[in-house]
C-alpha cells in the first residue's frame, strides 16, 4: 500500500486526511517542494528544503525544521514506498483554524503533507523536444516563493494544452519571464540568456545546475531579461524544471525554433545534467537567500 506523509507520520493512502479548515485548502496559505529521486537517491535536497525554509520565511509561516529533518522526512517515506526514480512532493500550510483572513491567533501547528510518485526522465521528449506557446504572465508579484497559489500557472499550462503545447512561457508585457512550470531560456550566438533572480520568476534549482554546468563549459550565462520577439529568434530555447531537466523547446506558437531540432548547447547541457545526475560526490548547490 502506498505510504503518505501526514505530520511526521506515515499513513495509508486511504487514511490521508486533513482538516477541512486547513489554511492550504481555504486560503492557498501554505508552500511547497517537489525533489527529484534518482537511483534511489534524493537529488540537491539540500537547496530545496533551503528553499522551502526560505519560503516559509517570507511569509511568515513558523516551521520548526531543519534542512536535514527535511530531508530524513522525506528519506523514510521514499524508502517506504520503495521509490527507484520519481519524486517526492512535501507541502506545509499555517494549519488548522477557523476561516479568517488573518493570521490565528494564537498560531496553530503547521501541517505537513508529503506524497512520492514513480515515473523514469522523459527521454523521449528530451532527444525530440517540445512545443511551447507564449502567454501573458498573469500571476502574483511574489513569484520567488514557492506558495500554494498555483491558479495563475494552471491557466497558463490549460492554456498550452489547448493549442497544444507542453508549457507556456510567460511574459509581463514584452518581457519574458518563465514558464507555467518552468524557467525559460533563450540561446542565441552562443550564449544562454535567462531572466534575472527576483521577484517575477522562482530560483529553480534545476535552473542553478545548468548555470553551473554552463560555467564549466565555458558557456556564457546572461542572467538578462529579454523579449517575446528575442525568445522567437533564438537560436535554441530551453525551459527547464526538477520533472523535466533541461528540456528542449524546438516549436513556439507555431513555428520552428532555429532549425526545429535540438541544439548542441542545449545537448551540452543535458550531458552535462546526465554526469551531474550520475556524479553523487557532486557538491549540492546552495539555494540562493
Amino acid at each position: 500500500m502506498t505510504k503518505v506523509l501526514i505530520n511526521e507520520q506515515l499513513v495509508e493512502e486511504h487514511d490521508a486526511n486533513v482538516p477541512y479548515n486547513d489554511r492550504g485548502y481555504t486560503f492557498g496559505d501554505g508552500i511547497y517542494e517537489y525533489v527529484r529521486v534518482y537511483n534511489n537517491k534524493l537529488f540537491t535536497a539540500k537547496p530545496h528544503f533551503e528553499r522551502l525554509l526560505r519560503s516559509a520565511k517570507e511569509i511568515g509561516l513558523e516551521l520548526n525544521y531543519t534542512v536535514n529533518g527535511l530531508i530524513d522526512l522525506v528519506q523514510e517515506l521514499i524508502v517506504a514506498n520503495k521509490i527507484i526514480n520519481g519524486g517526492v512532493y512535501i507541502q506545509v500550510t499555517r494549519g488548522a483554524a477557523p476561516r479568517d483572513h488573518a493570521f490565528p491567533t494564537p498560531s496553530v501547528k503547521a501541517n505537513i503533507m508529503g506524497f512520492t510518485k514513480s515515473y523514469d526522465r522523459p527521454y523521449k521528449s528530451l532527444d525530440e523536444g517540445i512545443n511551447a506557446i507564449t502567454t501573458e504572465d498573469i500571476r502574483w508579484l511574489r513569484c520567488d516563493i514557492k506558495s500554494l497559489n498555483l491558479l495563475g500557472n494552471v491557466l497558463a499550462k490549460e492554456y498550452a494544452v489547448k493549442y497544444n503545447a507542453q508549457e507556456a512561457i510567460q511574459h509581463r508585457g514584452e518581457q519574458v519571464t518563465e514558464g507555467s512550470s518552468s524557467n525559460a531560456y533563450a540561446i542565441k550566438d552562443g550564449a544562454i540568456y535567462t531572466h534575472p533572480i527576483n521577484n517575477l520568476i522562482l530560483n529553480g534549482i534545476t535552473r542553478q545546475v545548468i548555470k553551473e554546468i554552463a560555467e564549466q563549459n565555458n558557456i556564457p550565462f546572461k542572467e538578462e531579461a529579454f523579449t517575446v520577439d528575442f525568445l522567437k529568434n533564438a537560436d535554441e530555447v530551453i525551459v527547464s524544471s526538477t520533472s523535466i531537466e533541461v528540456m528542449p523547446v524546438v516549436n513556439l506558437n507555431g513555428e520552428a525554433i532555429g532549425n526545429g531540432k535540438v541544439g548542441p548547447i542545449t545537448r551540452k547541457l543535458q550531458e552535462g545534467f546526465t554526469h551531474y545526475i550520475e556524479n553523487e560526490s557532486a557538491v549540492p548547490l546552495e539555494a540562493e537567500r
